[in-house]
């Protein structure tokens, strides 16, 4: 396919999206499956061309003066990949599967929209309800943060401490061309390519192999910040596919219990090859479903060392990989979530020993979902827990990070400016002794 029958494919994918407001994923596979002639380059291309435009949906609308798929195309390539007008025209010609030409409004807007004057929720790409939240938290830093949050996120992975270090991973991994992660001792940074595409990790011989995981740099620092330690029985209550699991297990070397489980038991599936492969420890507990639903955590109250919560969350702090769900974002999703967060919340409360602690984490940015979620449990279990302070958490499980994050009023949290990472948040609450 050729760069402008790209584009109309995107543009025909984003009016699937804004019409049957669905996943960008599963309307990338449907157009897939109805044009077979497409390569896997072409459908790769296509769908970076789509999540662009989900990016700057917003921005883009704006400086073009409508809210069209067509629109939001034209201006994204200029507002998101910085090509020139008549680039784009070179590309909008008319031929044969490429858009129609450019209009003369079309022509003007290009040339002389602007974003001077668009509103905070337009000039950042976000949705316009959740803002107040979101100004409460950065502050002066609203607008850097949103913007950030609309770039094309690193390729991040964790190298398996079980297996190798980081130095012998780097020579392992030489023809990847990796970095360190500025901030995770155990993480690499892969080069994207100019269209936003990474190599094909999953492929390679060391993931295979079981040398590392695809992870964001954030994702491991939150598991380093629980502060796990070996020897101590540690649960994992929305372990889901296992990503955090694994990384206890490398930060345990493997010494003490580790016990994974999930409410959904489907979300469990892809753990047990991934333990397999890492040469991590851990004892998978799978509930039932329907009427024979038990507990399956029940023997373990009053007696757990730490207990990680990876709660449900709206994933504000993941825009940057999932830009179509800030579109898809509505209040009684937050409400939804929040109600989930408080019946996790209360049930690691009840697993944890005297002592010990729940290591609370979001891929969150709202403030409703991380402090006022851990103030809530507070007030319900009032006098039988606490907060411990975020600097003790830095100094405990990463002190050198301390510069890069926002010390809110009951955790820590990272973002895409400060950190470079998704907007993951951290807190950690003792039981009283």
């Amino acid at each position: 396919m050729t760069p402008s029958a790209r584009l109309s494919a995107a543009i025909e994918v984003l009016a699937d999206i804004a019409a049957r407001r669905r996943p960008a994923a599963d309307a990338l596979k449907d157009w897939g499956l109805a044009h077979r002639f497409a390569g896997s380059g072409d459908r790769a291309a296509i769908a970076s061309l789509v999540y662009d435009g989900l990016r700057r949906r917003a921005s883009a609308a704006w400086i073009m003066g409508e809210d069209t798929p067509r629109a939001v195309m034209i201006g994204m390539l200029r507002l998101q990949r910085g090509l020139a007008a008549p680039t784009i025209g070179g590309l909008f010609d008319g031929s044969r599967f490429a858009p129609e030409p450019l209009s003369g409004h079309e022509q003007e807007r290009l040339a002389n929209g602007t974003l001077d004057d668009a509103p905070p929720a337009i000039a950042g790409d976000a949705p316009d309800w959740v803002l107040p939240s979101l100004q409460g938290l950065f502050g002066d830093d609203l607008l850097p943060e949103l913007r950030a949050l609309g770039r094309r996120a690193p390729l991040d992975i964790r190298i398996n401490g079980l297996k190798l270090d980081r130095d012998a991973a780097l020579s392992r991994l030489a023809h990847l061309s990796p970095e360190p992660t500025p901030h995770a001792p155990m993480g690499l940074r892969i080069p994207l390519g100019e269209d936003g595409r990474g190599p094909a990790l999953h492929v390679e011989p060391e993931f295979i192999e079981g040398l590392y995981e695809i992870q964001d740099e954030g994702s491991q620092l939150a598991t380093r910040l629980s502060g796990a330690q070996p020897g101590e029985t540690v649960v994992d209550l929305c372990a889901g596919g296992g990503g955090k699991t694994l990384g206890l297990a490398a930060l345990m070397r493997n010494q003490g219990r580790i016990i994974a489980t999930d409410a959904d038991p489907r979300r469990l599936a892809p753990i047990h090859e991934r333990l397999r492969r890492s040469g991590a420890e851990a004892e998978i507990r799978t509930p039932r479903v329907g009427r024979a639903r038990a507990d399956v955590l029940e023997d373990l109250d009053g007696t757990v060392d730490r207990v990680l919560v990876d709660a449900p969350c709206t994933g504000t702090g993941t825009w940057r990989r999932n830009p179509d769900a800030k579109w898809r974002l509505r209040p009684n999703s937050l409400a939804l979530r929040v109600s989930e967060q408080a019946q996790v919340l209360d049930r690691a409360a009840q697993l944890v020993r005297p002592g010990g602690r729940i290591v609370y984490i979001t891929c969150s940015l709202l403030p409703e979902e991380n402090d006022d979620a851990v103030a809530s449990l507070l007030k319900r279990r009032l006098g039988n827990l606490t907060v411990i302070d975020s600097s003790t958490v830095l100094a405990e499980g990463a002190s050198a990070l301390a510069p890069f994050v926002r010390l809110t009023r009951h955790g820590v949290q990272m973002s895409p400016v400060l950190t470079g990472t998704d907007g993951f948040y951290v807190s950690m609450i003792e039981r009283a002794g």
